[in-house]
């Protein structure tokens, strides 16, 4: 949905007027839409391209040096008038001619064509090649008919790069339609796209479902499936678009991974990730690739993918220098082969997290409990990922569940891994410790990765752990998390549960109390502590910001780290109280 606006017949002028004004010194506004602030350069061919409003970059952000010198505007997703057509081309028009390129939708064609009709009559050239480029809107044998998608760009690109280089208005047109030739491009939706003003979108999707090949502005598509992974969606995004390689290519390519709206940059890249693969294997070498926003469609959940096919001129094009406010191209160049002086391969073992081998049935044993414990932990955190993301959400990121959840899967990986390769108990723990903090990130990972391998330190190699190791490994953790942290007792953080946990612990073990016994009472103990939280109003981490916000709620560390030595004591079969025993 669109936020900000004032009266939404007003909004295509005032975005135009706004653009305009961040960047003064490379275009100007004139009646019709946008053009270089410097006019297009005598003698040479004017490019012109426009459409509907919506699609920024797409048309007035691509106005610009080795792009277009022009740009018609209409209204949202509504094809410009003749006039605005006429007026734009007129403002732009240094002598040479003018070649104007837009996407085939049919207000476009009429206006655009109309204007060109009355230039040509008052004894201006004029040009038009309609880009084609969306495989899912018609068969091949009918690619005329196709609609304009993202592909509008590389055309665009293309054209501009030749009437930069003086190509006479044949040439541009002759260049520019081999572009639009060898141009393919398919698109998926999620959800629709809501016009300033409404609060409805133009289409909508059923959750959890794709729309393969919809136009930018909710045109049919080929189908609806079950929203597919990043993978899936890479391989049906490649499957369509390289089904009519063109059989005198040689492999070279122009890609854009394009964005719509609402799908954004990370999400892109993880679709790339896989794109790049696919491609690569498929036999094509990808020439300045690119992934972002290029032919949006306002907030539209979707995205495509374009791939043009180069040959020696059309490749010269495609890399030439471009400058214009939503559009920056050539500074590419490929990976090199080699890195001189890079990192080698394999980096020395850090001795913090050197595998020392179990010598002892003992130490064996240990070592696989250790890893017991975090798989009991993993399922534990998992369960209560929305939990614990619901209580990080009232004053903070409500992102600790899914910390917490990265930084035990990571944990689990790499402490099975110890155990396979004969690790003794501490070593298990430290090699876990180490890839939890790599994995969950944040203030709790680090937290929880420093105080793991405080925990490590105190545990026996090759002999049974103790409650006499537990209770030294939960109070140098502590102390070390304290130290690194800062966090406090009252602070509302872990610390809270983990202070009275080690207490508790350290007091039972130098009572003498059995470790059924000093296990209990370091659970009620944690749990008490993470309780009290609710009293608490944040001191420490993002927090603190809004810290009388969070009064009322646990802390969510506190509460992940009672739940984690409540489950650390049923694994090891000590019966733990439940939370009505703690409670009472």
């Amino acid at each position: 949905m669109t936020y900000v606006h004032n009266r939404p017949e007003d909004f295509v002028p005032e975005a135009l007027r706004g653009l305009v004004k961040a960047h003064p010194g490379r275009i100007r506004g004139v009646p019709g839409g946008i053009a270089r602030a410097d006019g297009t350069r005598p003698g040479k061919v004017a490019v012109v391209v426009g459409g509907g409003s919506g699609h920024y970059p797409a048309f007035a952000g691509l106005v610009g040096d080795g792009l277009a010198d022009a740009a018609v505007c209409g209204d949202i997703f509504t094809s410009p008038s003749t006039r605005q057509v006429l007026d734009v081309c007129r403002a732009a028009d240094a002598g040479a001619g003018v070649f104007v390129t837009f996407g085939n939708y049919a207000g476009d064609v009429l206006n655009f064509g109309a204007a060109a009709s009355r230039l040509r009559a008052q004894g201006t050239d004029v040009t038009i090649l309609l880009v084609t480029d969306d495989v899912a809107s018609a068969p091949a044998d009918r690619a005329h008919e196709r609609r304009g998608v993202a592909g509008d760009l590389v055309v665009f690109k293309l054209a501009g790069a030749a009437a930069e280089e003086g190509a006479d208005l044949a040439e541009v047109n002759r260049l520019a339609s081999h572009g639009n030739d060898r141009t393919q491009s398919f698109g998926v939706a999620f959800d629709g796209c809501t016009l300033p003003g409404h609060d409805h979108p133009l289409f909508s999707l059923e959750p959890g479902t794709a729309g393969w090949g919809l136009g930018i502005h909710g045109e049919p598509g080929v189908g609806e499936e079950a929203l597919p992974s990043a993978a899936e969606l890479a391989a049906e995004l490649v499957d369509r678009v390289l089904a009519e390689r063109p059989a005198d290519a040689d492999g070279r390519a122009a890609v854009l991974l394009n964005g719509l709206g609402n799908v954004k940059y990370e999400e892109l890249f993880v679709l790339w990730d896989s794109v790049h693969d696919l491609l690569v294997e498929r036999g094509v070498t990808i020439v300045a690739p690119l992934v972002g926003e290029y032919v949006t469609s306002l907030d539209m959940a979707g995205c495509s993918l374009t791939v043009t096919w180069l040959d020696d001129e059309l490749e010269r094009l495609w890399l030439a220098p471009a400058d214009a406010p939503g559009f920056h191209h050539g500074s590419w160049r490929p990976a090199p082969a080699s890195l001189p002086g890079s990192l080698p391969d394999h980096l020395p073992s850090d001795p913090e997290t050197e595998l020392v081998a179990a010598g002892t049935p003992e130490g064996i044993a240990a070592a696989g409990t250790v890893a017991s414990l975090f798989h009991r932990a993993q399922v534990a955190l998992h369960d209560a990922e929305q939990m614990l993301g619901d209580l990080d959400a009232v004053a903070a990121d409500g992102d600790h569940g899914r910390g917490m959840c990265r930084g035990i899967d990571a944990a689990v990986l790499a402490a099975d891994a110890a155990v396979r390769a004969g690790g003794d108990a501490p070593s298990v723990l430290r090699r876990a410790a180490d890839a939890w903090a790599d994995k969950a990130g944040g203030t709790s990972g680090a937290l929880w990765g420093v105080g793991l391998l405080a925990l490590a330190d105190a545990l026996p190699a090759d002999a049974p752990v103790t409650i006499e190791h537990l209770a030294a490994g939960i109070t140098a953790a502590r102390d070390q998390i304290q130290e690194v942290g800062g966090a406090r007792l009252g602070d509302k953080t872990l610390v809270d549960a983990l202070h009275p946990a080690a207490e508790a612990l350290a007091a039972a073990a130098a009572a003498g109390s059995s470790p059924a016994d000093a296990w209990r009472a370091t659970v009620v103990a944690a749990h008490e502590g993470a309780r009290a939280t609710e009293n608490i109003a944040a001191r420490r981490g993002r927090a603190r910001v809004l810290g009388d916000k969070s009064l009322g709620v646990p802390d969510p560390g506190a509460t992940s780290l009672a739940l984690l030595l409540k489950e650390a004591g049923a694994e090891a079969g000590v019966a733990v109280p439940t939370t009505t025993e703690v409670d009472s």
